[in-house]
This record gives C-alpha cells, structure tokens and sequence, in this order.
C-alpha cells in the first residue's frame, strides 16, 4: 500500500508541475515545464549524493576505523543483500542520521558524532538498518526527484508575474494566488511522500536488523535530542530535513500536514506492535553486537501503518 501512495503522490506531484507550467504559457509551457524538470532532475540524480554531504561537511569513515561503525554497516549490508555503502561522519552534538545516493550501487549512509555518543552498538545498529532500508526501496532516489519537483514548482510559481499568459487565463489575483498556493502544495506532497516512506523503512530496517525494538529505542533517543539540540547545517539546509530518521530542525507532536516525518510516538508503537507478532526462531541473523538491553524479539508481523 505504501508504494502504490507513493506512486499516486508522485504522479501528483508530476500533473502539478506540469500544470503550473500550463497556466503560464499554455501548452508550450507545460512542455517546457517538463524538459526543465527532466533537466533539473538528470543533474540532480548524478550529483544528489555528494551535494547533500559537502552541505553538511561529512567526513568519510574508512574500514578499521576505532567506533567500528563501518564493519557495523557491512555487516548489516550482507543482511539486506545490498553492496556495502561508502560510510561518512558528520560532526554535529545532534544525534540524527540520514542515506543519500541515486542507488544502491552508489549510496552513502552518514551519521553524526552526536547519534554515535547517545546510541547504544544495538540502537545504531537500528538506526543503520533503517537507512539501509532507504537504500534499498529506493527512498533516497524519490526524495530527491521530489525536493527537485518542489523547488521547480516554486521557481514556475515565481516566474508567473512576468509572464503575460498566465494574467490573461487569471487575472491578476489569480496569478498572485498561484504564487503562494503552488508551492504550498507542492511542500504538502514532497512530505506526505516522505512520511510514507519513513513507516516503510522502519518496517524493512526493523528486519533488517532483526529487532524492532532496537530501532524504537533509538527514535526515542533521537527525537529527544533533535528537539532540544541544533543542528546548525541542517538549519542553513532546510530542504534536506526531510532526509534524516528524525527532523533535525524541531520535533512534531503529531502526524500533521506540515510535518516532513511521522510523529515519533507512531513510529516507536509501530515497531512494538512488530515486535509483538513476532515469534522467537525466525527473522533476520542478529549482527555481531554486545549484549542488548534491549528485549529479543524475532518474526515478521503484518501490523503498522505499513500495511
């Protein structure tokens, strides 16, 4: 179901651009409103990765390294069956983390120094599994075509005013509603996609990693942090809020139609309900980590907003 809601916001997203395009200049503006979003998206799905990361000057972690963070992600990449990602560091007290990457033969997964000083092994180990999750659904792709839609949007919506087409189909009031609406929308979608695609990588990190309540524990942890600790290069990057496992800019109470992610509390009693249908035995061989204290469970439950 969550794919299928994706699909539908995305082609949501697509008649929206184009739309603008057409109150504009008609039908040649709608044409053109593609070929600039197939521009803007081509540069975008080649440079995405390293763009994100310089903004939020990640440092990359090489193998060996002494918090063995990245023999951590190598071996829960085996678990979900995708190549081992390039691992960096972000030097930030926030504890958050987020993937990027056009796929996942060209993906990154990037933590801060705050998550790694708040997490217990079996918490990160959580953390990882969701954004390799991303990875594999292909999350970070569709995040980034979306955050390109939303900006072109605004950019079209912007443009109205010198154009005489869209006055002319209008009026005046009409353009200048444009101006505000269009991006509105546009922001409203980019984030109902996003919090679609946060239940569904808690679900596969979850199994991923074997442990939902490795996960839920870490959100806690997070949330906590994120709401009352900044994080000055996500603030100077708001758009990139959306890629973190938790907003970095401030936390959202609920699931409101502004928030970039789903409220924490959802998240965290999603992972419980997994975790109660599961059985011991089965599941997703555990990582190689100290002794939890967090409980064992282990099974595949069919419970959550995932469904």
């Amino acid at each position: 179901m969550g794919y299928v809601k994706t699909a539908m916001l995305m082609a949501a997203m697509t008649a929206l651009f184009m739309g603008v395009g057409y109150l504009i200049g008609g039908t040649g503006g709608a044409v053109i409103a593609l070929v600039v979003a197939a521009a803007m998206n081509g540069f975008t799905w080649w440079n995405s990765d390293r763009m994100v990361l310089r903004m939020h000057n990640a440092q990359p972690v090489t193998a060996g390294d002494r918090m063995s963070l990245h023999a951590l992600t190598a071996k829960l990449a085996r678990n979900a069956d995708l190549p081992e990602p390039k691992v960096y560091l972000i030097d930030t007290p926030q504890p958050n983390a987020f993937a990027t990457g056009r796929n996942p033969a060209n993906a990154a997964v990037a933590v801060t120094t705050g998550l790694m000083r708040s997490l217990t092994r079996e918490e990160l180990a959580g953390v990882i599994a969701h954004e390799l999750a991303h990875i594999r659904n292909h999350d970070t792709a569709i995040m980034t075509i979306t955050a390109t839609f939303a900006g072109a949007v605004s950019m079209l919506a912007n443009f109205a005013l010198f154009f005489g087409g869209s006055r002319e189909r209008l009026g005046l009031v009409g353009t200048l509603l444009m101006m505000f609406l269009a991006p509105m929308a546009a922001a409203l979608v980019q984030m109902a996609i996003s919090r679609t695609r946060e239940y569904a990588a808690d679900k596969a990190g979850a199994e991923i990693c074997g442990q939902p309540l490795w996960l839920a524990s870490a959100l806690k942890k997070i949330a906590m942090g994120a709401s009352r600790i900044d994080n000055h290069a996500a603030e100077r990057n708001p758009a990139t809020a959306h890629m973190f496992i938790i907003n970095p800019l401030h936390a959202h109470k609920h699931d409101s139609l502004f928030a970039t992610h789903p409220a924490t509390e959802n998240r965290v009693a999603a992972l419980r309900a997994m975790a109660a249908q599961r059985k011991p035995g089965s599941g997703a061989a555990d990582p190689p980590l100290s002794a939890s204290r967090v409980p064992n469970t282990r099974t595949r439950g069919k419970t959550g907003p995932w469904v």
